[in-house]
């Protein structure tokens, strides 16, 4: 009976053999064949993925951990919607040993990486001036296939705004610091409607009108940011950005929240991703570690949201240690709480 079932089975691959080789010698063979002697072009799309929040309280070991299973996946480029590093500091040396960290680490996935700044990497005039000299601008844009992505810089404040939100930051980490966690939060910094939703500011919003003037023609446009300046309604620069998406089709993505939300604006997709590495919320079910892929082809993207504690390697265990993490702190709180 085994060889009977080995003889067919030999068969079965011979037959499929020559199908596959006869069907790529004749015209009007199948998609699934013919697209394999296709040359590359923009049609047949992209993929792209994105990481949140790995600071606010680094969790050591998790962005090793999604940098290896980005490698595995291959996506052209890779953004970051900010606090990539703890920061908080007007010495050069300690931005950059920081920055240094995060890029080393990231550097594993082997795609060009973008990076948009957030609270703890621009939250101060000397912060900017490093991320300057290292990155270059704190906003930018670039149009990759006929896609127009736009990185936008949520701390957009004057510099005197700026140092009180540096200053009243500083003073709230003392605070906790020193076991006075209450004490912090009825602080100033907790008060700041900035450390919520951010700024844009006037010349930025500008800048981004006159790209999206001159790139009417894009099949689809990507807005990335740390916070959601969106949610200041009307009481931001952003407003004047938000009247030059008009009626084209876009998606937002920002961080900084450290839990996954979805809302639909505007009848567009504005998604708050949740921490790839960064501090959660013990009782928040939406508080987990993930990565996003986003794949281009056609007129209409695909978004997928990665668990970090689902993407395995081909020999089916988590890359970099990952079995010795926790990714989701609610659940391993309630597992903790079973034992």
């Amino acid at each position: 009976m085994k060889w009977l079932v080995a003889k067919l089975l030999m068969s079965m691959l011979v037959v499929v053999a020559g199908a596959i080789q006869a069907s790529a010698q004749q015209p009007g063979s199948p998609p699934s064949i013919a697209i394999l002697n296709q040359p590359p072009s923009a049609a047949d799309g992209f993929t792209f993925a994105i990481v949140s929040d790995l600071n606010g309280g680094e969790r050591e070991g998790v962005f090793a951990v999604a940098a290896a299973q980005l490698a595995l996946m291959q996506p052209t480029f890779v953004v970051s919607v900010g606090d990539m590093i703890d920061g908080g500091t007007t010495d050069p040396d300690v931005f950059n040993r920081e920055f240094d960290s995060f890029d080393k680490r990231a550097s594993v996935i082997g795609a060009p990486l973008v990076h948009v700044g957030g609270n703890h990497d621009l939250t101060h005039p000397k912060m900017r001036e490093f991320w300057r000299a290292r990155y270059g601008p704190t906003y930018s844009h670039f149009r990759f296939r006929d896609v127009l992505f736009l990185f936008l810089d949520s701390e957009d404040y004057t510099e005197d705004r700026m140092v009180e939100i540096f200053q009243a930051r500083a003073e709230a980490i003392r605070l906790f610091d020193e076991g006075r966690e209450a004490e912090a939060r009825a602080g100033a910094y907790f008060q700041m409607p900035e450390g919520v939703s951010g700024h844009i500011g006037m010349q930025q919003a500008e800048y981004f009108r006159k790209v999206l003037a001159e790139n009417p023609d894009v099949r689809w446009t990507f807005l990335f940011m740390h916070k959601p300046v969106w949610m200041n309604e009307g009481a931001d620069s952003y407003t004047i950005i938000e009247q030059a998406l008009s009626d084209r089709p876009y998606t937002l993505f920002n961080g900084h929240f450290h839990e996954m939300q979805y809302h639909l604006r505007n009848s567009r997709d504005h998604i708050i991703l949740g921490t790839t590495g960064g501090s959660q919320n013990a009782s928040s079910e939406a508080a987990f570690d993930h990565v996003t892929l986003v794949t281009v082809k056609g007129d209409i993207p695909t978004i997928a949201h990665l668990r970090l504690d689902g993407i395995l390697d081909k020999t089916g265990e988590l890359p970099a240690g990952g079995s010795a993490l926790c990714f989701e702190a609610a659940k391993c709180a309630s597992e903790g709480d079973e034992q």
